[in-house]
C-alpha cells in the first residue's frame, strides 16, 4: 500500500500535501508541533526576559562607570575594590558638584548614548519574548525585498531626472515649453514592438538613480584591434542601419508626437567611448568631463614634435561627417578649459577652421567652457590672434578674428549663441534656424581649401549634436524634400557618442526642422 500511494497521480499527491498543510496549519492542532509545548515556550521567554534585563543592567553600570572616569574621578577603582552594590549606592549618593558634572555636554552625550542602548537592548529582548510566546508573531516586519525586486530597474523619469549633475552632456534635462513630454507615463502596447536598448553607466549623465542597469557601455566603433561583444554589435548595427525617412507631412506630424519620438530617441544606442580605452597618465587633465570621450577612430590627432608623447597629440575632439556621409565636415568638441586653450588654438590654426560656433555661457550652474578667446589680441602656441570686430545680433554675437603664424595669416568667424537657456531646450526654434543658416552661408563663402567648421558647447555632445544634426537636416529637406533625422543621429553617434543626449532636445530638433520646411513650402507668409 504504501509503495502504491507514492508513485499515485501526481494530482493526488499534491492534494494530500494540501491538506496535511491545512491540518498542520489548523488552530485546533495537537500541542505537539514544532514549537513544543507551552510551558516550555514559556521557559524560554523567561530564560530570554532574564538574560535581557541582566545584559541591559550590565551595560548601563558599565556606561556610567566610563562616564565617571572620563570625567576624572577615581571613586570606580576604589569601589570595585569591594563590591558592586556601592557602586550603585555611590551613583545614587552622589554629590551635587558631580550632578552639575553630568549635565555638561562632554558627560551628557555619553549618559544619553548609554540609556539608548539600554532601551535598544530592552526593546530586543520584549520583542523575542513575544516571538518565543506565540511563534506566530513575527519579531521584525517582513522583508520587502523579493517584491522590489520585481519592479522596474529603471523607467522614463529616472532616465531624465532633472536634478542630475554634469555627468552625460552634463547639461541637466532641459524643460521646455514647447512640448508636452509624458516621461512617466509607459505606453500599453506589446513590449515586443518597444524596446528599450540597454543602456550604461555612463549614458545617465551622472544621476543618483539605481545602479542596478547594464554596466557594459556600448563601446567604440573603431574597426581595428577591439573585439566586439554582442552587445555592443547589436548596438553598432543598430546605428549603422537605422534610418526612418519622413516626408514633409510626417514631419510635421512627427514633430508633435512626444511619446514616438522619446521612444525612438531610448532606442538609439548613445555609443559611449570606455574610459579604459584612455587609460594614459595626464588624459584626465585635457577632459572637462571624465566619462565624455571622444571615439578613437575619428578623433582629432594634433601634430607634435614628438610622436611618442601622446598627450601633445590628444583633444577631446571628433571630426563628424555631414550631409551626405562627406567627410571632415565638421569638429565636435567640448569647451575648452584653462588647461586645454592651447590645445583648442593648435586644433583651429591645423584644421584651418574658418568658422568657430560657441553653444553655452560661460557660467551656467558652474563653469561651462573658460572664456579662450582675447578682448583685443594674445598669442598662443605662436599663434597670434586679434578680434578685429565684434557684432551683437538678438541672439547671438560674433567676432571677426585674424589669426597669424608662421607668416601666414587667415580670418576666423567665432559665433557665439547665447539664446540656449540653462537647463531647458530655447523656447524659440527661430533663432537657432536663423544661426544654422548665417553659418552655412559663412561655411560657403570661406577661402578654398578651408577645413571643418568647430562646434562646441560644454560637453559637446548635447546642443553641439543638435545644432549639426539641424544644419544636415536643412540640406537635406533643401535637396531632397525629405528627412531622415533618425539616421542622422546615428551617423553623429556614430563618429562622436552621446551626440543629441536627451529626448527633449531630439524633440527640438524635429520642431526646428518642422518650422524649416514650412518656410521653404511657403516663403511668403514667412
Amino acid at each position: 500500500m504504501t509503495q502504491n500511494s507514492m508513485t499515485g497521480p501526481p494530482a493526488q499527491a499534491d492534494a494530500q500535501q494540501e491538506e496535511r498543510g491545512r491540518v498542520a496549519q489548523s488552530p485546533h492542532s495537537s500541542p505537539q508541533d514544532p514549537q513544543g509545548p507551552w510551558w516550555e515556550n514559556l521557559w524560554r521567554a523567561v530564560v530570554t526576559a532574564g538574560c535581557t534585563v541582566c545584559v541591559c543592567v550590565f551595560s548601563q553600570i558599565a556606561g556610567v562607570w566610563i562616564l565617571y572616569m572620563c570625567n576624572g574621578y577615581e571613586a570606580f577603582p576604589a569601589a570595585i575594590y569591594y563590591r558592586i552594590l556601592p557602586i550603585i549606592l555611590y551613583i545614587i549618593n552622589t554629590s551635587p558638584s558631580l550632578q552639575k558634572e553630568l549635565w555638561r555636554m562632554e558627560s551628557l552625550c555619553p549618559l544619553l548614548a548609554t540609556v539608548f542602548l539600554g532601551i535598544v537592548i530592552l526593546g530586543i529582548g520584549i520583542l523575542y519574548c513575544l516571538r518565543t510566546i506565540a511563534p506566530g508573531i513575527p519579531a521584525f516586519p517582513d522583508d520587502r525585498r523579493q517584491s522590489m525586486s520585481r519592479q522596474p530597474s529603471f523607467t522614463y523619469s529616472e532616465w531624465t531626472d532633472g536634478k542630475q549633475e554634469d555627468f552625460f552632456d552634463l547639461n541637466p534635462v532641459p524643460e521646455t515649453p514647447v512640448f508636452d513630454c509624458f516621461m512617466d507615463m509607459k505606453p500599453e502596447a506589446d513590449p515586443a514592438t518597444l524596446t528599450v536598448k540597454p543602456v550604461g553607466l555612463q549614458e545617465r549623465r551622472g544621476s543618483n538613480v539605481s545602479l542596478t542597469l547594464d554596466m557594459c557601455t556600448p563601446g567604440s566603433t573603431e574597426s581595428y584591434g577591439c573585439m566586439l561583444s554582442p552587445r555592443e554589435q547589436s548596438a553598432r548595427e543598430y546605428l549603422q542601419r537605422a534610418t526612418n525617412v519622413l516626408t514633409a507631412a510626417e514631419l510635421h506630424e512627427r514633430a508633435m508626437d512626444s511619446f514616438t519620438l522619446q521612444a525612438e530617441f531610448f532606442e538609439t544606442p548613445m555609443n559611449f567611448v570606455d574610459p579604459k580605452e584612455y587609460n594614459i597618465p595626464g588624459v584626465v587633465r585635457k577632459n572637462r568631463y571624465k566619462t565624455i570621450l571622444p571615439n578613437t577612430h575619428s578623433r582629432v590627432c594634433l601634430k607634435a614634435t614628438d610622436e611618442d608623447d601622446f598627450l601633445s597629440t590628444y583633444i577631446n575632439a571628433n571630426y563628424i561627417r555631414g550631409y551626405g556621409g562627406q567627410e571632415k565636415v565638421y569638429i565636435a568638441t567640448q569647451g575648452p578649459t584653462v588647461n586645454t586653450v592651447s590645445d583648442f588654438w593648435r586644433m583651429v590654426w591645423q584644421e584651418k577652421s574658418p568658422i568657430i560656433v560657441m553653444i553655452t555661457n560661460i557660467e551656467e550652474k558652474n563653469e561651462k567652457c573658460t572664456e579662450y578667446w582675447p578682448e583685443d589680441s594674445v598669442t598662443y602656441e605662436g599663434i597670434e590672434m586679434t578680434v578685429n570686430q565684434v557684432i551683437q545680433a538678438d541672439d547671438y554675437s560674433l567676432r571677426l578674428i585674424t589669426l597669424k603664424s608662421e607668416g601666414e595669416e587667415r580670418g576666423l568667424r567665432h559665433y557665439w549663441y547665447t539664446s540656449w537657456p540653462d537647463q531647458k531646450t530655447p523656447d524659440k526654434a527661430p533663432p537657432l534656424l536663423e544661426l544654422v543658416q548665417e553659418v552655412e552661408e559663412a561655411q560657403e563663402q570661406a577661402p578654398p581649401g578651408s577645413g571643418p567648421v568647430i562646434v562646441h558647447c560644454s560637453a559637446g555632445i548635447g546642443r553641439t549634436g543638435c545644432f549639426i544634426a539641424t544644419t544636415i537636416g536643412c540640406k537635406q529637406l533643401k535637396n531632397e524634400g525629405v528627412v531622415d533625422i533618425l539616421k542622422t543621429t546615428c551617423q553623429l553617434r556614430l563618429d562622436r557618442g552621446g551626440m543629441i543626449q536627451t529626448s527633449e532636445q531630439y524633440q527640438f530638433v524635429h520642431h526646428v526642422l518642422s518650422l524649416y520646411e514650412k518656410q521653404l513650402s511657403h516663403p511668403t507668409e514667412e
